[in-house]
């Protein structure tokens, strides 16, 4: 199968363990691990690669599963990454609240 984009910088965000440094951690492919450390860009692109791919008339069967199991954790990350800010947002906003006149 063809590899998709990956990201060219590891981040490390949080402690806490996404479904995809699980899977990671169980054995499954290295890219997997990097799918955590993605901006929301970043795995935002590689989700929009992956689907525009998961479209074409010449996919493989096996090509398929691996394009569909990257594209559930790109749309992972995405939607951790966006749980992460909004609670960031709410703890910035009841702090704001409580240090104001």
């Amino acid at each position: 199968s063809r590899p998709m984009p990956d990201s060219p910088a590891k981040r490390r965000s949080g402690s806490a363990t996404t479904p995809a440094e699980a899977l990671a951690a169980a054995g499954n492919p290295d890219w997997l691990a990097d799918v955590a450390g993605l901006s929301f860009q970043e795995a935002r692109t590689a989700l929009q690669l992956a689907m525009a791919r998961l479209q074409a008339d010449d996919l493989e069967v096996e090509e398929m599963a691996g394009l569909y199991q990257r594209a559930e954790a790109y749309a992972n990350r995405c939607e951790a990454v966006l749980q992460r800010v909004e609670q960031e947002v709410i703890e910035w906003e009841a702090h704001s609240a409580s240090t104001s006149p």
